[in-house]
């Protein structure tokens, strides 16, 4: 056998597999099997790009059918017109003090809540429904039926409105603009208008009951104020008459706020007077006393000796009734008895003093006491109005707390008072913050229906949609698609994609055809054989399938026939003992089947084909019992038969299906290939088929893809090729598109 052989322009890349112990082979770690469903939720830019050229029709219907929609919409839309106003909204400010200045100082709010608070107004379900008072929209039978009640028809009137009715700041300033959207243009511009002038009026109503509300409280503490102004003042005058308290100074008038003090009161004065007395009389004393010691004769010595007793005397209860006056009035009895002591001993020393002094010192001494006699009456009025005044002092702490009390509740008035006429209609209203800037106009022309915008519209939902049927599609349909799936998906080797047939051309033309797209894929299938083992390809191979129909008979005669152009003798097996794809014009009597029946040889079963160094061992007559036949141990004996007499053995295996066949001949065959057919064959199928074959011992090299749309599935090939599904089904059920002209040796 030569393996001499040159791999075809565009063919698969190859990666050998190592051998195991016992002639097993392992696959290599990159193409151990995945999750099932990792590939499907890798989404890239190919993946999308393989949807969106699989799905196109599907996505240009999705299209077609939005800009259907979407002028079909155009064209069932009633027109709108809308009108616009601008409205400028300034912050109100307030007046404050300013003491740094010594003046008034404006100050303003925040600024940006003030214009959020004055758009949601704007928009506010309160200002519709004063719209729709103000236009009588409830009335107007072209904006509500007038079918319902007066409250129902102003509540649908409201809705209309304020489902109409749009508010659009201007970013960066305090102008807004209001729209109104109606099928008639001057109606909207009526209530555009409407909507402006009916909110600076509830702008104005608002702060003008907002100021009433001020007024009203106001005149409460007014009144509250006066009351307790009037009760403090009247506590204040009772207390006074009750203390006998009287004021004659500046602020003598305690009815209004006059405060008695050492000054100001009575006591006050008559001290100050008696005080000035006293150092009056005090002075005259002082002068008689003197007079009356430059008179006294030289015998005065003697006079004096001789009444020092009694002047001791009469000092010593001078000094006592002094002392007792603080304490005592003179009318008191003891102040009495002390004062005539006092005078019975005085008299009694002027006598002893007239006895010895002449007339001159007898004048000068009644003089001095005369002018002492005065001192001493002064002094004790002055004694007695210095506890009144102390006592005055006591009650003036009390007078204080009420006069206090009087000036803070006169205070507190006063400022309600000038508060309140400050506050008047004027004040109310003041000036608005809402003014028009541009009111709105009948609009020339409608601005909804917009056709660009709804083909636009329609062109994205229609994208969108198919964009997101085809990957529900492609996602959904969990089906093997690309070689990188039957890496990812299968964790097997893709050793060939085999495009789409074009045309109804039987098959065998195609392959007669060397240069066509379907050979040169063979080749690369055939080439990536070759290297799957360390002595080339695999001298018996089993070709099988998950299901019908994915073109596992087509593969199996491709590869028989390119094996036997490189001179290898090539046995085509037809193991599929229940719905066979190779027959021949001769008797069915002889094949498969039959031989597994008996010891006959192999040469016997086998025919000639056509084909150079290509044979075929048909299946034979259909046997009630295909699985025991295959599980028989004959099965190995004709496989060891056809190797020493062929180079190469390839088995067309019946499909895996749920059935035992293709597991007992993947067990006596040393490789198996998998072919998938490309967007049919489901993921969980593949898998399972997969598992089958490795437990019944069965050696799966790797997988061929078929019926591949390489355009659709963003693969640069440049065919423009297609492939017509083979038919799985019994003999006379289907076309055929593979005829072997066999014949036996002896009828050639």
């Amino acid at each position: 056998m030569s393996n001499n052989n040159i791999e075809p322009a565009g063919a698969q890349p190859i990666w050998p597999l190592a051998p195991q112990p016992g002639g097993a082979l392992a696959l290599p770690q990159e193409w151990a099997p995945r999750p099932a469903g990792l590939a499907a939720g890798e989404l890239n830019i190919a993946t999308l790009w393989r949807v969106v050229s699989e799905w196109r029709w599907l996505i240009l219907g999705a299209v077609a059918v939005g800009l259907a929609g979407a002028i079909v919409a155009t064209f069932l839309t009633t027109p709108l017109y809308r009108a616009v106003a601008t409205l400028e909204m300034n912050p109100p400010t307030v007046e404050v003090m300013d003491p740094t200045k010594g003046g008034h100082m404006t100050m303003g709010g925040d600024e940006r809540a003030f214009l959020a608070t004055q758009y949601n107004l704007l928009a506010s379900q309160n200002l519709a429904q004063r719209v729709a008072q103000d236009l009588n929209l409830a009335s107007n039978k072209d904006f509500v039926p007038q079918k319902y009640d007066r409250n129902t028809r102003l509540k649908i009137a409201t809705a209309i409105l304020a489902g109409n009715f749009t508010v659009k700041p201007i970013e960066g300033s305090r102008v807004v603009k209001i729209f109104y959207s109606s099928p008639s243009p001057t109606l909207a511009a009526q209530i555009t208008n409407s909507y402006a002038d009916n909110f600076i009026n509830s702008n104005l109503e608002r702060r003008y009951q907002a100021t009433a509300y001020a007024r009203n409280f106001l005149e409460k503490q007014i009144a509250k104020t006066k009351a307790e102004l009037e009760r403090s003042e009247r506590d204040l005058v009772a207390y006074a008459q009750a203390r006998s308290l009287i004021n004659i100074g500046a602020g003598g008038d305690l009815s209004k706020g006059g405060s008695p003090s050492d000054a100001s009161s009575l006591q006050g004065a008559e001290l100050a007077q008696l005080n000035n007395a006293l150092a009056q009389a005090q002075t005259r004393r002082i002068q008689a006393e003197e007079a009356y010691r430059k008179q006294a004769n030289v015998s005065t010595t003697d006079v004096v000796a001789s009444t020092a007793p009694l002047r001791a005397q009469i000092g010593e209860m001078e000094s006592q009734y002094q002392e007792k006056l603080n304490t005592f009035r003179p009318e008191y009895p003891d102040m009495v008895r002390l004062r005539a002591r006092i005078d019975s001993l005085t008299a009694q020393l002027k006598r002893e003093q007239g006895t010895v002094s002449g007339s001159r010192a007898a004048t000068l001494l009644s003089e001095y006491q005369a002018a002492a006699a005065a001192e001493r009456g002064i002094q004790a009025r002055v004694n007695q109005l210095k506890g009144e005044v102390l006592n005055l002092r006591g009650a003036g702490i009390q007078y204080n707390i009420l006069q206090r009390e009087v000036d803070t509740n006169r205070s507190l008035y006063d400022a309600l008072l000038q508060r309140y006429k400050e506050i008047g209609v004027a004040g109310g209203v003041g000036t608005n913050t809402v003014s028009v800037v541009d009111r709105a106009d009948p609009p020339g022309g409608a601005y909804k229906p917009n056709l660009m915008m709804n083909l636009l519209i329609g062109l994205a939902l229609g994208l969108v949609a198919g964009l997101g049927a085809a990957l529900a599609l492609e996602f959904l349909n969990d089906t093997i698609k690309t070689p990188e799936d039957v890496r990812n998906k299968l964790g097997l080797p893709s050793l060939g994609v085999i495009p789409r047939k074009k045309g109804n051309d039987p098959l065998a033309d195609e392959l007669k055809d060397q240069s066509s797209p379907i050979s040169e894929a063979y080749y690369s299938l055939r080439t990536s054989l070759q290297f799957t083992t360390e002595t080339g390809a695999p001298k018996t191979l089993l070709i099988t399938s998950t299901r019908a129909a994915e073109g596992k008979s087509s593969t199996t005669l491709a590869l028989a026939q390119n094996f036997a152009r490189l001179g290898n003798k090539v046995l085509l097996i037809d193991g599929d003992l229940r719905k066979p794809a190779f027959v021949t014009g001769s008797d069915p009597d002889e094949g498969l089947s039959k031989l597994l029946t008996n010891s006959e040889p192999l040469a016997k079963h086998v025919l000639k084909t056509q084909f150079e160094n290509l044979s075929l061992l048909p299946c034979g007559p259909l046997p009630p019992n295909p699985a025991e036949l295959l599980a028989s141990s004959r099965l190995k004996t004709i496989i060891a038969e056809a190797l020493n007499q062929y180079d190469m053995v390839i088995v067309d295996g019946p499909p895996v299906l749920g059935l035992a066949d293709a597991p007992l001949l993947a067990g006596v065959c040393r490789a198996t290939l998998l072919v998938v057919e490309s967007g049919k064959t489901r993921t969980r199928a593949a898998l399972d088929a997969i598992t089958r074959l490795k437990n019944a011992g069965g050696n799966i090299v790797g997988a061929v893809l078929t019926k591949f749309h390489a355009r659709a599935h963003g693969y640069g090939y440049g065919y423009g090729y297609g492939y017509e599904p083979y038919r799985y089904g019994g003999v006379g059920s289907r076309e055929r598109e593979i005829k072997l002209i066999a014949q036996r040796e002896e009828q050639a």
